[in-house]
């Protein structure tokens, strides 16, 4: 009988190892090879594991013979090839599950920072200065928070928003989603009404540079904007404007368009495109690397959600 194999081409939390094993498989661990030599073992292999060291496209799934699973560690599926690994028959593993506590507590911990001002005070505190008139900041109750993308991140964030007495609305692409956090509204309806927008959709095709000069435009009202979901959904050209011009009062974006997808270090080449030189030196603009879903508890959630889920299909 072939020994049942999973392959690990990124590090997870220990339970995912302990768990397969104890399901049976032999478990290895290749954190250093490159995609084009694990393309010449991947045939041995029945899982494979990953969080975004590479893509997984149509060369590596034609290596992969015989390959039953693929499980992401993390919330969207972006890094693979989807549609031509589904024609071969392989079960594709995603965790949004996993981490939308943690991604709805940033992006409520980003927008309640921008508002008030707080990493600017902090700041300016630590170097003796002590302004108060100056950094008023604003207040979420009686303002109309937008959410565009109401999966598990959407509810997390629109769940965290309860007791702020604030309108919460949504748009989604799917019908039928209005639960007792928020109200399901047409995207017309959203940019009409919002004084806050939140981003939690996936990297797809139609999100791709969805928030661009033309959606802001369409907003009745100056927002305060949030993404948390995936940063070349943001025309950061755009953003930058309208930031000058105030139809952006401040941004707090986890996710940036410039992201390499495997999340390495976007400064390693010392170089960045004007707007995001723009970014990193604006007062109203608050920064964190990719971080919303990545919490001490959220990476043993991801991989026991995987670990479930590659659990129901051996059911």
């Amino acid at each position: 009988m072939n020994t049942r194999k999973v392959l690990h081409i990124d590090s997870n939390h220990p339970l995912m190892i302990e768990q397969l094993a104890q399901m049976g498989y032999e478990n290895v661990e290749n954190y250093t090879s490159t995609k084009e030599e694990i393309e010449q073992t991947i045939s041995e292999y029945e899982g494979v594991i990953i969080r975004s060291r590479f893509k997984i496209d149509k060369t590596f799934l034609d290596s992969a013979t015989n390959l039953k699973f693929i499980g992401r560690v993390g919330a969207g599926l972006e890094n693979i090839d989807c549609d031509y690994a589904t024609t071969k028959g392989i079960a594709l593993i995603a965790a949004p599950e996993g981490n939308r506590t943690a991604v709805g507590e940033h992006a409520l911990g980003m927008l309640l920072t921008l508002m008030n001002k707080l990493n600017l005070v902090d700041q300016e505190v630590r170097e003796g200065i002590w302004i108060r008139e100056g950094n008023r900041g604003y207040e979420i109750e009686g303002k109309t928070v937008g959410i565009i993308g109401y999966g598990n991140m959407g509810n997390a964030f629109a769940k965290r928003l309860q007791g702020f007495d604030c309108k919460v609305i949504f748009y989604d692409i799917k019908e039928g989603l209005e639960n007792q956090f928020a109200k399901q509204v047409t995207l017309e309806e959203l940019q009409e009404q919002v004084d806050i927008l939140s981003l939690h959709t996936p990297q797809t095709p139609e999100t791709m540079n969805m928030i661009d000069e033309q959606f802001i435009n369409r907003l009745r009202k100056p927002i305060w904007f949030v993404n948390t979901a995936r940063g070349k959904s943001v025309n950061t050209a755009a953003l930058v404007n309208a930031l000058k011009q105030g139809k952006v009062l401040g941004a707090a974006l986890d996710v940036l368009e410039y992201e390499k997808s495997s999340f390495e270090n976007m400064f390693s080449d010392n170089t960045l495109p004007e707007p995001m030189q723009y970014l990193v030196q604006a007062k109203n603009v608050l920064l964190s690397p990719h971080i919303a879903g990545w919490t001490i508890e959220s990476k043993e959630k991801l991989a026991q959600v995987i670990i479930d889920k590659i659990k129901l299909l051996n059911n």
